[in-house]
């Protein structure tokens, strides 16, 4: 079986690949959040001549930020619709375990933003899709060995990847962010800001290498992954930490925060270290893949369907 669309409008335990129909997966989230524009996110350029430095935040960090949905879009730049005649089928790739953006549902079909996202472009381009959920690692080869089309799994736009494939036009960003505990927020964060403060990163990831290159007056202190840096900060054996905002922002409105903790300051975004954006990815020289599905996520965007869905998802805003 496969998803037919209407007419209306990391390492991971080895898993088997599952090829699924999109379904109508039911969401698991609901979310109160502000819409606000992320023309105001996407300028928060964090590093500008050398010097890193995140937007101040409105409100204190101990509050929910207003909600931050992304638009890279220009509606007075609407694209023309493509020759869609050859396209009978798109064979979406995801990843086996990121929730929210995908994972493995209870009814055991994939599940996630992304699967949802990649549903609604089946809509709009009204196309035949399936999706095979893969471990992470092996999609890039998966896609350049023709064992899929599209590869849609919050895969962030980097010049080694544009090497080997081709993107969509971003539809999110995935920025960095600093939390403290609830007692030492500060609102602003610069790097003479942290001189002297223990400073817990991931060891081996992006966010590190930005931290030894932007905070060098800080002690940094890795960590071997997401539980141990937390549990850090909870302890208070660290002042902050610092790494991807989506997953600390699910973490600070989650129980296992315990209410601890807060973002301290606002969000980094620098391309060479965090990515140029979450985009989807198609095989080198698939322009006519890559055009259409630039062209339905501005239709979905335009209609407003982008926006539901992005605030089904995420209850507080990592921006």
């Amino acid at each position: 079986m496969v998803y037919k669309a209407g007419n209306s409008a990391k390492s991971l335990p080895k898993m088997p690949n599952l090829t699924v129909p999109l379904t109508n997966a039911s969401l698991h989230r609901t979310v109160r959040t502000w819409l606000v524009g992320l023309s105001m996110a996407a300028a928060l350029t964090a590093v500008s001549g050398g010097a890193a430095h995140a937007q101040t935040q409105p409100r204190p960090a101990v509050e929910a930020a207003p909600q931050a949905v992304p638009g890279f879009w220009d509606p007075r730049r609407r694209p023309d619709r493509p020759d869609m005649s050859r396209l009978t089928v798109i064979r979406f790739l995801t990843e086996t375990d990121y929730p929210p953006f995908n994972f493995t549902g209870p009814d055991g079909n994939p599940a996630g933003f992304n699967v949802d996202l990649a549903r609604a472009l089946c809509d709009e381009i009204k196309i035949s899709c399936t999706i095979q959920m893969r471990r992470f690692e092996t999609l890039v080869d998966a896609i350049t060995s023709n064992r899929g089309d599209a590869i849609i799994a919050s895969m962030a736009v980097t010049p080694a990847l544009r090497a080997r494939l081709d993107f969509t036009d971003p539809y999110y960003r995935a920025p960095a962010r600093f939390v403290s505990r609830r007692d030492a927020v500060m609102p602003e964060i610069r790097p003479e800001y942290l001189e002297g403060k223990k400073v817990g990163v991931i060891g081996g990831t992006s966010h590190e290498a930005y931290l030894k290159a932007m905070f060098t007056d800080a002690e940094i202190k890795s960590y071997p992954n997401d539980d141990a840096l937390r549990l850090a900060l909870r302890r208070s054996e660290v002042d902050f930490i610092f790494g991807d905002a989506i997953s600390l922002a699910f973490w600070i409105n989650g129980t296992d925060s315990a209410e601890c903790c807060a973002f301290s300051g606002g969000p980094f975004v620098e391309s060479r270290y965090f990515g140029e954006g979450i985009g989807i990815a198609v095989r080198k020289g698939n322009d006519l893949l890559r055009t259409s599905l630039n062209w339905a996520l501005f239709r979905i965007w335009e209609k407003g369907r982008f926006t539901d869905l992005w605030l089904r998802y995420f209850s507080i805003s990592p921006f």
